[in-house]
């Protein structure tokens, strides 16, 4: 076989390295990689090969299991994470928590304390944010704080940078973008950049969901969606009863419409489509 000048020709990834590595990422992330993702297992992780200067993936997943300060660890699991979401999305979830949450919570007068649990590049917690921030009423002093988190540093980077290309933003009603955003100009033209009275109601936080077992905090909503698509029903269990644990009181966890706790055991009652809510007691 002729090989192009410069061309990199990436080495094999063998049957038992491939288990390892799905065991590795199952067991670290709660990822279950399914039978079929081996083209998507060497093609993202062999970058990290290049870098590295590493010929095979025997001596990469060494390299992960002797590095004590875990930091190629997370840079496997980063590149192994899909993340792919976008503004409002199934947007029925913001309407209902401005529609149907935000007014008993705002009827008790107490901080709002909403956690966005796999924010990925950060869309979902902004338009959280936006959606509330714009619903509450003129000169409300009831505080909002959105706990926004994620296992991947690279996108926890895009969201807490929070510029967006101006076609990713497209998804957003106009009025709100002119509010709530700002329009990149010069060089940044073609930008738009989430806007100061957003950014000091996020706080993104690294954190692993199935390293949580207390955050020393509850929620009066918790937005999980999008996540759990790629665990098993076990890994599933062990995530819903942790989320379960921090839901306030009445709390809403929110899930994507492609997702269901069908089949696992929880005590939320089901509210309307892809969305449950912890008793009251």
């Amino acid at each position: 076989m002729s090989v192009a000048p410069g061309s990199f020709v990436g080495p094999t990834l063998r049957d038992a390295d491939l288990q390892r590595i799905v065991r590795l990422v199952r067991d670290r992330s709660g990822i279950t990689l399914h039978a079929g993702k081996r083209e998507l297992v060497a093609a993202r992780l062999q970058k990290r090969l290049r870098a590295i200067g590493l010929d095979s993936y025997r001596d990469y997943l060494r390299f992960v299991e002797t590095d004590h300060t875990g930091g190629e660890l997370r840079e496997l699991l980063d590149a192994i994470a899909t993340n792919h979401t976008n503004f409002f999305r199934e947007r029925e979830h913001f309407a209902f928590m401005v529609d149907k949450v935000l007014p008993t919570l705002l009827a008790r007068g107490a901080g709002i304390n909403l956690w966005s649990a796999a924010c990925s590049t950060g869309e979902e917690p902004t338009t959280l944010a936006v959606s509330i921030l714009d619903a509450l009423p003129p000169g409300c002093p009831i505080p909002l704080r959105i706990l926004a988190s994620d296992m991947s540093n690279k996108a926890l980077a895009i969201a807490a940078g929070g510029v967006y290309p101006m076609d990713k933003v497209a998804a957003i009603p106009r009025r709100l973008l002119g509010r709530y955003f700002e329009r990149g100009l010069g060089a940044q033209a073609g930008l738009a950049r989430v806007g100061p009275a957003v950014r000091r109601v996020i706080e993104y936080r690294r954190i692993n969901l199935l390293d949580v077992e207390w955050l020393g905090d509850t929620f009066d909503a918790i937005f999980c969606r999008n996540v759990m698509i790629y665990f098993d029903s076990e890994v599933q269990q062990r995530v819903v009863a942790m989320l379960e644990r921090h839901l306030a009181p009445g709390g809403y966890l929110f899930v994507a419409h492609s997702e269901t706790l069908n089949g696992l055991d929880h005590g939320l009652r089901w509210v309307i489509p892809a969305v449950y809510q912890r008793s009251h007691a």
